[in-house]
């Protein structure tokens, strides 16, 4: 089985060294110095109290690697749209791609039936360039619920977790994502099949569009956003927002609000994906979590004022730091993710 990872970060390469060492043929896409650390020394992976190394083959030109069988996108959505021409190299007729990424996906209205299906997401595929070069048939879902983080060039740390929910658009037990199951279940990824992995995808984002945004503003962590007043109040004004057009959208959400809310407050003094890339001078993903739950409301003509107002604060902020992504020489989006929030905690509940 040939799996490219394209976005071989923290959680792409976790993913990668783990199905590596189960017998899958692993290639990666990244660049720079991770790259060439993996190319040179291998996937360092720190876990269970342990490390070992694998190798895995890189490269930075995914034209060398060839079609696969798999694709895996392991990388920050807004990265997504500006890579589509190089991932296209990777894809033979039966090609699956699996979304691993953070908010509604590109395919999300792909054998969703209702009113909508077909319909494109500008704010996370502008002109419909994943839709239409990617193409939704290829589409397998997946969320990622562990974090990890590359704490060297080619060195990955697992922190906690290791779920990730997949699914067909239509709920159908293909052969495709039954094989994705089987090879992720070897490598000891919890790898559920769900018929409705829109649920989990909501599920997810439920959290994400208003902890990150707000963890960003304040610079707090989860058990301070949960735990003061004020701002765990926003959080269910925004949580309670999107739940109303995910209604709409006929998604079943298997906790409440407030156990949603506490689960996030569980895990801790952590902070979020957003709030470590605002403080490391990454772009943050904003629209991928909160101005995609903005559009598909007004898709439905459901208001969002509490998300309207989050999202325009949030927006400024990364506008204003943007002198200093500039001044990193990261002015243009991060390919690869150098850690990802897990919330695993809430998952599970």
């Amino acid at each position: 089985m040939k799996i490219c990872v394209y976005g071989a970060g923290a959680i792409g390469a976790y993913m990668g060294a783990q199905l590596a060492s189960a017998g899958a043929d692993v290639s990666f896409v990244a660049r720079g110095p991770h790259l060439a650390a993996m190319q040179e020394n291998g996937v360092r992976l720190q876990i269970d109290g342990g490390e070992r190394v694998v190798k895995v083959r890189c490269a930075s030109d995914p034209r060398e690697l060839g079609p696969q069988d798999y694709v895996i996108i392991a990388l920050k959505a807004h990265s997504v749209p500006g890579v589509v021409g190089q991932i296209q190299t990777l894809l033979g007729p039966e090609t699956a791609i699996v979304t691993a990424v953070n908010g509604i996906p590109y395919w999300y209205f792909y054998k969703h039936g209702g009113e909508l299906e077909g319909s494109t997401l500008d704010s996370i595929d502008p002109g419909a360039k994943q839709w239409n070069a990617l193409g939704p048939e290829r589409a397998i879902g997946c969320v990622v619920y562990p974090a990890a983080e590359v704490v060297a060039p080619g060195v990955i740390r697992h922190v906690y977790g290791k779920k990730f929910p997949i699914g067909e658009p239509n709920g159908a037990r293909s052969e495709r994502v039954q094989k994705l199951h089987e090879i992720m279940s070897a490598a000891d990824l919890d790898a559920p099949i769900r018929e409705r992995i829109r649920d989990e995808i909501w599920l997810k984002l439920w959290g994400n569009l208003c902890f990150n945004p707000i963890s960003a503003l304040t610079h707090a962590t989860l058990d301070v956003i949960t735990s003061n007043p004020a701002t765990r109040a926003v959080s269910k004004a925004m949580m309670l927002e999107a739940k109303a057009i995910a209604d709409r959208f006929d998604v079943h959400f298997r906790v409440d609000v407030e156990r949603r809310i506490d689960g996030a407050g569980a895990v801790g003094a952590h902070k979020t994906s957003m709030l470590q890339d605002l403080e490391a001078n990454r772009p943050m993903e904003i629209d991928p979590l909160l101005t995609v739950v903005q559009e598909m409301g007004r898709l439905v003509g459901q208001a969002t004022p509490t998300i309207d107002t989050v999202l325009a604060l949030i927006k400024l902020r990364g506008q204003m730091a943007e002198p200093s992504l500039q001044s990193a020489g990261q002015s243009t989006p991060v390919a690869e993710k150098s850690s990802r929030t897990g919330l695993a905690a809430v998952a599970s509940a």
